[in-house]
């Protein structure tokens, strides 16, 4: 049996299974974003920055997107996605399917090597397809399962996934951060602490040392010789050292960019954005594709059983005047509980199902029984007030714009007749699984990042006791909609693909399954003189292979 990484407990899939868990579908990064700081003609290797992201993860790789970001700075993976959301070349040189769609073989880069000295092969890649499937990262095999069935090295440098049913969008998938190679070598003879902490990859960097919760100092791989067909430029990094700190209060974050502790930052509050610009600060947004920040009703236990309720909830609250309040114009309104309008084949009918009608809400209410009302003006049925949990993870899942964004909601839904106890959650309260059944919550908020509405497989999967699906938070076994994603995802043609996964999100909403809030929002604000930081395309984390100071 392989060396595992130390894994973060499986009902962290209720937030996101730790995807897991962003414009158009063509292009995430914000268009209005200014372009980089005029280069000069030969950027001078060398320097050290100093970043500022507002969370810590478990570990460097694995399944939430915060180990995502920082994996990919360290590991290569098989392929990436270009800003046009086309796959290309990164340690694959190129792939192809078989006309049944069971088959995808990848051919790889030759003289690529692991920082260990070890070489990547065909049947390193295929020894991470099996760790993944065992154990190795619940994202991944949230992904591959249903589908995968084995990894095979054809010869050295070719590799032969087996499917058990056709998966069109494998490539596009394996795209995320969460599928970064890392040597067989490493994990076989190493421990999980070891490889938890300083993954060995191939990638732009290698973790020098990891100083727990202050900060990971990356180094730069003098030998990289594998960048993504994306890359701005070939060869190793420019910059020899990142100092990735970890600043959990935003106002502090921004505080340190403006006295210059810092050279950049992630998750740039939506009141600093435009005073950021307008001083000179380079600002990047990317609209995360995939589940965006939604509401999940718990179908299986409280008063959200009943769907007029569910309806009641979604119509009580004018979710798109409190985004656009707190956002600033930096956080994008979505109705769509489903995907992200950055998500190919999103419904728009879907987002506009749900429109502000307090009227209809109480008019349901009635309907469902709850029509008393207590002193304080909240809804009662049989003695009982209309209470529903609502639990968040604050600074994980939640930022502070997510949370206030929640309190707006709490404050409408009262009109109505609904108590809503909204309960900030600490990350290692959320990481351990709190409030992760249902009968602990009655509404869950949370958000997936992925590239495509293949998503929703991942999401409404049927919850069931044989087989458990913590990343469906409304605990739903629905066999109608999985299966209209099922079809979806076996779909060879992509506008009939679409249109499933359209047909699939409009389900979720007619039945009022989940309600779309705001879109989540991977930011980041950057100093003058330091250029060519840029965003990923397939979940939006910093790139620093790039980027060099200028001056």
């Amino acid at each position: 049996m392989s060396a595992r990484p130390l894994a973060l407990p499986a009902l962290v899939a209720a937030a996101a299974i730790l995807a897991g868990c962003t414009s158009t579908a063509a292009s995430p990064t914000d268009p209005s974003a200014p372009a980089s700081a005029a280069a000069p003609a030969a950027p001078t290797p060398g320097g050290s920055i100093v970043y500022g992201h507002q969370q810590e993860p478990a570990c460097v790789f694995g399944g939430w997107i915060e180990q995502s970001y920082l994996s990919y700075n360290v590991l290569d993976s098989l392929v990436a996605l270009d800003e046009n959301h086309e796959v290309v070349p990164w340690l694959a040189t190129e792939w192809s399917v078989s006309d049944d769609q069971l088959e995808w073989t990848f051919t790889l880069k030759e003289g690529v090597r692991f920082t260990d000295g070890s070489e990547l092969t065909a049947e390193v890649v295929a020894f991470n397809f099996d760790y993944w499937m065992d154990g190795g990262n619940g994202t991944a095999a949230a992904w591959l399962g249903g589908y995968y069935e084995s990894a095979e090295a054809v010869d050295e440098r070719t590799v032969r996934i087996s499917l058990s049913r056709p998966y069109p969008r494998l490539a596009d998938n394996l795209t995320q951060g969460y599928f970064g190679i890392q040597s067989k070598e490493a994990l076989e003879s190493r421990s999980d602490e070891e490889n938890c902490e300083k993954p060995i990859g191939s990638g732009a960097f290698k973790v020098q040392e990891w100083n727990r919760g202050e900060n990971i100092v990356l180094v730069r791989n003098e030998d990289y010789t594998s960048w993504p067909a994306n890359a701005k430029h070939e060869g190793p990094a420019y910059l020899e050292k990142i100092d990735w700190k970890f600043i959990g209060d935003p106002t502090t974050r921004v505080a340190t960019l403006r006295s210059g502790e810092t050279d950049a930052i992630y998750d740039v509050p939506a009141i600093d954005w435009a005073p950021l610009g307008s001083e000179g600060y380079e600002l990047h947004r990317y609209v995360t594709p995939g589940r965006p920040q939604q509401l999940a009703f718990d179908t299986v236990d409280g008063p959200f059983t009943d769907e007029r309720v569910r309806k009641a909830f979604a119509f009580a609250s004018d979710r798109k005047q409190i985004v656009e309040t707190i956002g600033h114009g930096v956080i994008p309104y979505e109705g769509n509980g489903g995907v992200s309008q950055a998500t190919p084949g999103y419904s728009q009918k879907a987002a506009d199902w749900y429109s502000y009608d307090p009227e209809q809400a109480n008019q349901l209410l009635d309907e469902a029984g709850w029509t008393g009302r207590d002193a304080e003006g909240y809804r009662t049925k049989d003695g009982e007030r209309l209470t529903v949990v609502l639990p968040y993870g604050a600074g994980s899942i939640i930022n502070a714009d997510g949370a206030a964004i929640l309190q707006g909601i709490q404050e409408q839904v009262k009109a109505v007749g609904f108590h809503v106890e909204l309960i900030p959650v600490p990350p290692s309260a959320t990481f351990a699984g709190a409030y992760s059944t249902p009968e602990e919550r009655d509404i869950y908020p949370g958000y997936w990042t992925s590239v495509t509405a293949g998503i929703l497989y991942i999401n409404w999967r049927q919850h069931l006791p044989e087989s458990p699906n913590y990343a469906n938070s409304a605990f739903l076994a629905d066999p109608e909609l999985e299966q209209i994603i099922l079809d979806a995802n076996s779909t060879v043609d992509l506008e009939e693909q679409n249109e499933l996964y359209r047909k699939a999100q409009e389900y979720i909403a007619e039945h009022a399954l989940s309600i779309g809030v705001y879109a989540r929002l991977s930011t980041l604000a950057v100093r003058e003189g330091l250029v060519d930081v840029w965003q990923e395309n397939a979940q939006g984390g910093p790139v620093f292979h790039d980027a060099y100071l200028a001056g």
